[in-house]
Formats: structure tokens, C-alpha cells, sequence
């Protein structure tokens, strides 16, 4: 799939007017079956076929939020057939409407630019459920994953079950992963796909739970790992470019340390600097070729590279400085390609300068959770996408090595530990505001037992303060 991309200067770009907000649409019966449709290739050739568990629960009429862990492009593909003929809209990458706004909004598709905090999409998916009588399918990682296991989900969807009050079902897809791989470039293997559909959260049991407990029911459902379903299961993927690319993932050399010298290529992971060579056999396991065999599963190099990174911050060597080609949107007719820059990565957020000094733009921190990153992106290339609701800027890098999967570590790893300190810094200053300590003795702000100034301080008043 490609994107149309456009030369306009930055000041041209920053002119454009954005287009009013559009409700969405409850896709009708034609549109409906004509995704169902377009599915049916992909489907037939995987040998499609799914199971339903309690979905004799779940209303013919009643509308749901479907939640999906996010593989491959099948994905969309494999909803529009299991869902077939109920009505829904799909929570979808706002890039995704560039050139086809349109027929997108005609098929249910409701957009939202990832990562970014979005008012107006809950209002949207409000609209779709309450109104209209729609169901919701919402793929809560956003991204791809990278190394098949899941990536970070935002924190909002308890919060947001909770307010839709409808029953919440799990689609678990399985092969899609493995037939099509982020990392691979688009080279589809020949992998059988399936999926199951099932009845999680009833609208009583919503109401009864609490957000941290649906969260936790979301994060159970949510943990998967597709390599080693792929292992327990035994599927033979024989295709001779298997490890093409997978340096993307896997960047850093676990003999000699050295990043962005990986080589994916066939069926080999090579090392440039030192020469060690990996190779990932028919059913996903590594071995090392020339050396003693330090992983044999992806996601444990993986978890392995982000571990390193996370080092990297809490010692404070942790910086990303590279020249990008910048590109931007604003509307849905184009992705507009405004000129250079430099794009910045530490520990207080990202910093994007370009366009001969007029553009600078600075993210904190704290902005987001993870950052929007991507292998062949629309297939222009590797890219670290930042920005707010006003504007995206996607940031392609100029520098070989494989930077996009560690920048997504850093900026999961530095939110967390900023995250961690500022709540630490609120429960202290919450502390502080409950009772203040004097020459005489300690005086409690507002109704506090003896128990609780215990548990802060450390001593009953009878000890002495």
C-alpha cells in the first residue's frame, strides 16, 4: 500500500485550513458486504476459518466493542468477515484516510492520529454506539508489534469500557503475524490464519468491576507471544527470505554490543562488526552459527535490546541526535513533504528542527507512552512519527543503522520513569499538605488518625515528633 506524497514548503503547509470534524458513519448493508468481499482473496488463500466462544451472549442488535491484537493488514480483513452482516466502525490511523477520505468514512472508519490524546474520538465512538446503534472495533496496541508478542496499551481503555457500558469481546488472531511480519518488507509467507471470538466482559460485570480490574482483564487478553505459538504449534514457515530484514528488530549485536550493524538477509542475522551470524530456522528458533548461541527466541533479544536501553537512560548516555527528511500532514488529501531537519531524542521529550529554521517543535516526555514508529512505512521507509492534533511530522532517517525500535524502547522506558516520578513527587506532596510539623509537636491538615500520620512518618505521636 502506498501514500500520495506531495512537495509543499512548510509556511505552505502550516497554511492550510483544517476541515471541519465529520461524524461518523454506520456503514449500510452495501458497503458492509462489499468489505466482506474484498476480504475474500486473503481469506481463501490462508485458508481462513474462526471459532466463537459465548457469543450466544452477545444480542443480534446489540452493539460491542470488539478489541484485536493489531499483526498485519489481515486484520482488517479478518474483522470485516467474522462480523459480517453486524454493523460497526473501526477505530482507524488517521494517515490511513490521505486520498480516500471518503470511501474510508462510507465503510465505518473513524479517524485518530496515534498516540495522541483525542477528545474528539470519544466523543466520535460515543456517537457510533449510543446514536447509532453501532458496534466498535478498536485494535487498543495501535501499532504493529514488532518481534510478535504485544506492545504497550494505553491506559485509557478501562476508563473507556467503562463509559461505553457494552459488552467487550476478544478477537485473538492467529498466523497473521507469521504470515506477513512487520519487519519483513511486505513478503507474505505461506501460513495458514485463524481467529477466535470470544464473550470477555458482560455489561453487569462492567458495572460491578472496577477500571483496575478491567484492566487487568485487558492485559491477560492482550499477552500473546507469535513465535511461540508458532513453536508449540509446529508451523513450518520454509520461505527462503525469512530473516530478511529482521535486523530492525533485533539492531544490536549480543557478542559485541555494536548497534545498527545487523545484517538480516535470507535466512541469516549477521553482525557486520564481528562477524557472528544467527540463523532463524523453518520453525522461528535462532541459533548462532560461529559462536555460542545467546538467544534462541526473537523476543527475548528483544526484551534483551530494551533492557539495554533502559541502562542506557538510568546512566544517562541515552540520546538520539539524526538528520530526517520531514514529512506532514494536515488534511486528508496529501502527505506533504516540507523539506529537512534534525530530529532529537532524551530524557526530557523529542525535539524536531527543520525547514531552514522555521520549524521547531518540541514533545515532552510525559506527551505520550510510546512514540508512533514504523518499518516501510507506506513503503517510503523506516519512520518516527511525533506531533499533536494540529500536526504529525514523520521523520525518515538519513543515517544507516536500525534506529526506529530502539527510539519506540526509549520512549516507552522514559515515560515509565517519568511517570513513576511524578507520581512519587504527588504522593509526597499529598503527604505534605495532610500534616505539617512544628516545634511543638505535628499538626494534621484536615481528619487523620494516629495510623495513617504513622504509615507516613514512621512513629506514633505517643513516640515523639
Amino acid at each position: 500500500m502506498k501514500i500520495k506524497v506531495i512537495e509543499k514548503s512548510y509556511d505552505e503547509v502550516q497554511s492550510i485550513k483544517h476541515k471541519k470534524h465529520k461524524k461518523p458513519i454506520r456503514p449500510n448493508m452495501f458497503f458492509r458486504t462489499l468489505l466482506k468481499l474484498v476480504a475474500v482473496p486473503d481469506l481463501m488463500q490462508t485458508h481462513f476459518h474462526h471459532e466463537k466462544i459465548d457469543m450466544e451472549k452477545l444480542g443480534k442488535d446489540e452493539p460491542a466493542l470488539f478489541l484485536m491484537n493489531h499483526s498485519s493488514f489481515i486484520d482488517l480483513e479478518i474483522v470485516a468477515s467474522m462480523l459480517y452482516p453486524r454493523p460497526f466502525n473501526i477505530i482507524t490511523t488517521g494517515d490511513g484516510f490521505i486520498g480516500k477520505d471518503a470511501l474510508m468514512r462510507w465503510i465505518g472508519c473513524i479517524p485518530t492520529n496515534k498516540f495522541v490524546q483525542d477528545t474528539t474520538l470519544v466523543r466520535d465512538i460515543l456517537h457510533a454506539v449510543r446514536k447509532q446503534k453501532s458496534s466498535i472495533v478498536l485494535f487498543p496496541e495501535a501499532g504493529y508489534s514488532f518481534d510478535g508478542t504485544s506492545t504497550t496499551l494505553p491506559e485509557t481503555t478501562p476508563a473507556l469500557i467503562k463509559m461505553l457500558k457494552i459488552p467487550v469481546i476478544m478477537i485473538h488472531a492467529y498466523g497473521a503475524f507469521s504470515r506477513d511480519p512487520l519487519y519483513n518488507n511486505l513478503q507474505r509467507r505461506s501460513v495458514e490464519v485463524s481467529a477466535t471470538e470470544r464473550y470477555v466482559l458482560s455489561v453487569e460485570d462492567i458495572e460491578r468491576m472496577s477500571a483496575e480490574e478491567i484492566g487487568e482483564i485487558v492485559d491477560r487478553e492482550f499477552s500473546f507471544d507469535n513465535f511461540a505459538w508458532q513453536q508449540e504449534n509446529h508451523i513450518k514457515i520454509d520461505e527462503p527470505f525469512r530473516a530478511d530484514y529482521l535486523n530492525r528488530v533485533l539492531y544490536t549485536c549480543p557478542h559485541c554490543g555494536t548497534e545498527g550493524k545487523m545484517q538480516g538477509e535470507g535466512t541469516k542475522l549477521r553482525c557486520k562488526e564481528c562477524g557472528v551470524s544467527y540463523t532463524l530456522d523453518e520453525y522461528g528458533y535462532l541459533s548462532c552459527d560461529n559462536a555460542e548461541t545467546k538467544f534462541t527466541h526473537v523476543p527475548d533479544w528483544y526484551k534483551w535490546e530494551r533492557q539495554c536501553v533502559r541502562a542506557e537512560i538510568e546512566e544517562g548516555k541515552y540520546r538520539l541526535d539524526i538528520p530526517v527528511d520531514i514529512c506532514m500532514t494536515v488534511d486528508t488529501l496529501h502527505l506533504y513533504h516540507v523539506g529537512e531537519g534534525r530530529l532529537v531524542h532524551e530524557e526530557s521529550g523529542f525535539t524536531l528542527d527543520g525547514c531552514e529554521g522555521k520549524l521547531h517543535y518540541e514533545q515532552k516526555t510525559r506527551a505520550s507512552y510510546t512514540v508512533n514508529s514504523d518499518f516501510n512505512w507506506y513503503e517510503l521507509g523506516d519512520v518516527i512519527s511525533i506531533g499533536n492534533n494540529e500536526h504529525l511530522f514523520y521523520c525518515f532517517p538519513k543515517v544507516e543503522g536500525d534506529i526506529v525500535a530502539k527510539t519506540r524502547l526509549a520512549a516507552e522506558e522514559l515515560y515509565k520513569i517519568a511517570n513513576a516520578k511524578a507520581k512519587a513527587e504527588k504522593e509526597e506532596n499529598l503527604a505534605k499538605a495532610r500534616f505539617v510539623s512544628t516545634s511543638e509537636g505535628t499538626t494534621v491538615i484536615g481528619k487523620m488518625s494516629e495510623e495513617e500520620l504513622a504509615k507516613i512518618t514512621g512513629k506514633s505521636q505517643s513516640d515523639g515528633q
